[in-house]
């Protein structure tokens, strides 16, 4: 993958982490980076549209990024 455009999905993809952490504070304050991984753990972000919506976003990011990698490779 060209360094630019891996650097490019690496900064999207910290940038929705720290969103989603963002999000999981509002509904649970103590919840760690670890804790948004598995959110089924926790009924109030396994139900909560928002939350699943923008974890879906970041798992898309991941996605994309592995799919031209693989394309790539």
């Amino acid at each position: 993958m060209d360094k630019t455009l891996e650097a490019l999905f690496d900064e999207l993809i910290a940038m929705q982490e720290k969103k989603l952490l963002k999000y999981g504070a509002a509904i649970i304050p103590n919840i760690t980076p670890d804790d948004i991984l598995q959110p089924n753990d926790y009924p109030e972000l396994e139900n909560h549209p928002e939350f699943r919506y923008e974890e879906g976003y970041l798992k898309g990011l991941h996605a994309a990024k592995m799919a031209i990698i693989s394309r790539e490779g």
